[in-house]
């Protein structure tokens, strides 16, 4: 950039290159509690083994398993088109998903911290044709080093709440100098294109919500059919994607759903895997008797809880039940995507904390296509509700599904302002020539 950077970016990315021999420190504390993995150490200081492969190459980033199952048919049809795509997320979670769903030839990495040295690296070994960052995550060094080496640079998916719009808003030249950055901005909604544009981002266009457009989550036959002959005739309810302080209010609500349904089942999904030995703990020690799926447990008629401790297997869970409550809603998480609820024909319960997809859960609301509580206190009742009306129930998953049906298209309209950034043949790179040689 031509003008000088304003004082505080320069601090920060000074003070980012002077912490970052504090990065390994932190490594090692988030290796200790699972939330890295310490043989990819390398890729969060921008190191890898791996080569950059030939030709054009389109790096997507998106933070965590949200975002990464969102950009999901957008990394499968850049694939199809014959790019190859790198991916980078934040969360160990997220990289396990990407090992199971990217398609073949796709590559995962890790994000490096936002530093001008583990940036710069990963930058100049990966030399990417067309940089994404999917939907809020805002890395000053980062979109600074993109703009720097004049890397074609888009936001997709993007959205920002009221509340970070608001904080951005009291320093306008720093925002101003950050949000610059991109190229173009392809936002979720009006309302979040507005607020890109008040913050002095360029090229803004309204492309729709991608989410919408994910497929159906998979699920095999023969285990959707398994599941179903060991559940039987119970009536089956889904807590999904629970967070701490979530569990315990699902716990609480299946104590009082069980003296009007006594052969209740009750599946708790933790968002994070990880935390199944805790929610099992806690189940445990309400005197319940709780089956896992990892550890291939069946569901007799003695297991009051079932626990979803495995990843990818989300299309199981919501077909095989009628009521779903989505957590990541009652604290403050932001709610998760409900789309894939929605077209598996779940009938949906959510709190009102959901900023992480605020448009999306207004249009559900106010069409009638899931339930809102305020309180706590009040998931039973809301539960309660549906089980003893199935017709509603099955009217309210159909409203959802039809809400995401037309919701859909978001995709291409995405891929069509992508397309000039699509149609080169890739570049010679010095990073390619250095791994021909093995050097």
């Amino acid at each position: 950039m031509a003008e000088r950077l304003p004082l505080p970016l320069a601090v920060y990315r000074a003070a980012a290159r002077a912490a970052t021999g504090l990065f390994h420190l932190l490594f090692a504390l988030r290796s200790r509690s699972g939330k890295e993995i310490a043989a990819r150490k390398g890729e969060r200081f921008g190191r890898t083994v791996l080569p950059r492969p030939k030709g054009h190459l389109v790096w997507i980033h998106a933070a965590s398993v949200g975002e990464t199952m969102s950009v999901l048919p957008l990394i499968d049809a850049l694939a199809a088109r014959g790019s190859k795509v790198l991916l980078t997320t934040v969360t160990v979670t997220a990289s396990q998903v990407a090992e199971k769903r990217l398609p073949e030839g796709c590559i995962h990495q890790f994000i490096p911290y936002d530093a001008p040295g583990p940036i710069g690296r990963f930058l100049d070994h990966w030399l990417p044709d067309l940089a994404m960052v999917v939907e809020s995550e805002i890395w000053p060094c980062l979109f600074m080093d993109l703009r720097f080496r004049a890397i074609p640079f888009v936001l997709v998916n993007g959205r920002l709440s009221d509340g970070s719009s608001r904080t951005w808003s009291r320093v306008p030249r720093i925002a101003r100098h950050v949000f610059e950055c991109p190229d173009a901005v392809l936002a979720q909604s009006d309302a979040d294109a507005e607020r890109f544009r008040m913050l002095g981002c360029r090229n803004v266009q309204m492309t729709g919500n991608v989410k919408f457009d994910a497929a159906e989550p998979p699920v095999r036959e023969e285990d959707l059919a398994a599941f179903r002959k060991e559940i039987g005739s119970r009536p089956v309810w889904l807590a999904a994607l629970t967070h701490p302080g979530e569990d315990e209010v699902v716990l609480d609500a299946f104590e009082t759903l069980r003296r009007d349904l006594p052969d209740l089942l009750l599946i708790i999904v933790p968002r994070h895997p990880a935390r199944a030995g805790d929610v099992c703990d806690m189940a445990v020690g309400r005197g319940y008797s709780v089956a896992s799926r990892k550890n291939q447990q069946p569901v007799s008629e003695e297991i009051d809880i079932y626990l979803g401790d495995t990843l990818g297997e989300m299309g199981l869970f919501y077909r095989a039940a009628p009521v779903t409550f989505l957590g990541g809603s009652l604290v403050d998480v932001g709610g998760h995507n409900p789309v894939e609820a929605a077209l598996l024909g779940s009938a949906l319960v959510t709190g009102p904390k959901v900023s992480n997809a605020r448009a999306v859960y207004k249009d559900f609301w106010s069409h009638g296509a899931a339930l809102r509580i305020e309180e706590a206190d009040d998931l039973a009742d809301r539960v309660l509700t549906l089980f003893r009306a199935p017709g509603r129930a099955e009217a309210q998953a159909e409203t959802a599904r039809k809400l995401v049906e037309a919701g859909r298209g978001a995709l291409e309209k995405t891929l069509d302002m992508l397309q000039p950034h699509l149609n080169g043949n890739g570049r010679d790179t010095e990073a390619e020539r250095r791994h021909e040689q093995g050097t």
